[in-house]
């Protein structure tokens, strides 16, 4: 069957995307659910069409970025004769909707996260200038649905949502407020955007969800629509051709299964790389985030899939300063990062979301402390990263060269454990996975020399 070509651009859309991987993904969503319409991506606000702001909620005083945003794109819309179509998507949105429209008036659209495949119909509406121009419903399965099964890339890694929302109410987080309840996808539907990836040269694709390891989707209905996990989803992606990398991301400790753990050992193409956040070492501070694990199962978690997968790095997020944290709960963190030894970490100032139960907690931690606390916790995870990158030197690995480095005649690529990678190439080798015997490293990345070049997976 042969596919309707798509209309050529005839207006502009800059998208400016805030926070985590699920926003990066929707971004490109987006492009692609204007395209039909005839908006073409551009790489800056100045004169264009449509401007999107893909807002992320996470942080502390991530309304007030938007808005001092907005500012900035008041003056660019002005210069259109205000005839850019001004749009704020993503969670601050869903979170602050009514008053984003209320307070800034050269937003046209506001649309929650699960609402922007409805942008053709919204506008339209700013042209009529009649109906809503505020979209923030949960319907997370409407817009798997409305979305089109094949979408196009540009480069050799992709996302691929797989699951939406959060059932685990931390006490500090917004996210099951402004993404919904979980909800994941039909196996069939991921398949066919998993071979139209593979199909344009894709050979590393990341699964992708809030809480990605709590995927139960909808299995093949020639199977009899049979439920999988995540570990049989995994499986199967890794028979479509042209895959040599699979990855997940973000997982919780409480939904890290069995048959998960032993698919780290028995799926190849599964990098050896764990991103399992803990966000605390104290089961003090565990239970008063409504994690719903300990310590002591967190590491039991990461004893396991090291034993079925030596070679695995571990990667991590962390929360200092959370309501109530004494020193003895710090030192707790502390030491639980002595025991794993993380290749990657972040780590963060504990930050009230209003709104959220921690928000209103006792014993609130000040500012001095929080600042005391996270400079010893980097220290300490930057030092293991630098030791995990070290380990590397005179051993041969595989890079997936992503594209140009900063440097005249370098390349840049990703390790298996998500480390940046450059070497000295030329732009031919660009999409390809080659052999580097490294023979450099810092805090921050690995270098060394080309051996040989990966034939692509078929």
């Amino acid at each position: 069957m042969t596919e309707t070509p798509l209309p050529k651009a005839t207006k502009t859309v800059f998208i400016k995307t805030y926070g985590c991987q699920m926003n990066v993904y929707d971004s490109e969503r987006m492009k692609d659910v204007l395209a039909p319409i005839g908006y073409g991506p551009v790489a800056g606000p100045e004169g264009a069409d449509l401007v999107i702001l893909n807002t992320c909620h996470i942080r502390e005083k991530a309304t007030e970025k938007v808005y001092s945003e907005l500012g900035q794109i008041k003056k660019q819309k002005a210069k259109t004769g205000g005839k850019m179509i001004v749009a704020v998507a993503g969670c601050v949105a869903q979170a602050e909707g009514e008053e984003i429209m209320r307070r800034a008036p050269v937003v046209d659209l506001v649309l929650g996260p699960q609402a922007y495949h409805k942008l053709p119909e919204m506008i339209a509406r700013v042209h009529r200038k009649t109906g809503e121009r505020l979209e923030t419903k949960f319907e997370t399965l409407e817009k798997f649905d409305a979305l089109p099964k094949t979408r196009s890339v540009d480069g050799p890694s992709a996302f691929l949502s797989i699951q939406e929302g959060c059932d685990k109410f931390c006490t500090f987080c917004v996210v099951p407020y402004t993404r919904g309840a979980e909800l994941s996808r039909p196996v069939d539907d991921i398949v066919v955007e998993a071979r139209s990836l593979a199909s344009q040269g894709v050979r590393e694709v990341n699964l992708l969800g809030q809480n990605v390891n709590a995927y139960h989707g909808a299995g093949p209905k020639l199977e009899g629509a049979a439920e999988w996990g995540l570990a049989q989803m995994i499986r199967h992606v890794a028979k479509v051709g042209g895959f040599d990398r699979i990855r997940y991301t973000t997982s919780h400790p409480r939904d890290m299964d069995d048959d998960l753990i032993t698919a780290h050992g028995d799926t190849p193409e599964l990098m050896p790389f764990l991103h399992l956040p803990v966000q605390s070492g104290s089961n003090t501070i565990l239970k008063a985030m409504n994690r719903g694990h300990t310590r002591e199962h967190y590491l039991s978690i990461m004893a396991r899939v090291k034993a079925v997968r030596p070679d695995i790095g571990f990667a991590s997020d962390f929360i200092v300063g959370f309501p109530g944290e004494s020193e003895a709960d710090f030192e707790d963190t502390m030491d639980l990062v002595r025991e794993v030894n993380f290749c990657i970490a972040y780590s963060f100032k504990y930050s009230s979301r209003p709104g959220t139960p921690a928000a209103e907690m006792f014993g609130q931690v000040p500012e001095e402390v929080k600042t005391t606390r996270l400079h010893r916790l980097q220290a300490l995870l930057w030092e293991q990263q630098t030791a995990f990158n070290l380990s590397k030197i005179g051993q041969t690995v595989p890079v997936l060269v992503t594209g140009k480095a900063r440097m005249p005649g370098q390349m840049a690529g990703r390790s298996p454990w998500l480390q940046s990678v450059y070497f000295d190439g030329d732009e031919s080798l660009n999409g390809q996975i080659v052999e580097l015997k490294i023979d450099h490293a810092t805090q921050n990345s690995i270098s060394g020399q080309v051996l040989r070049v990966k034939e692509v997976a078929v």
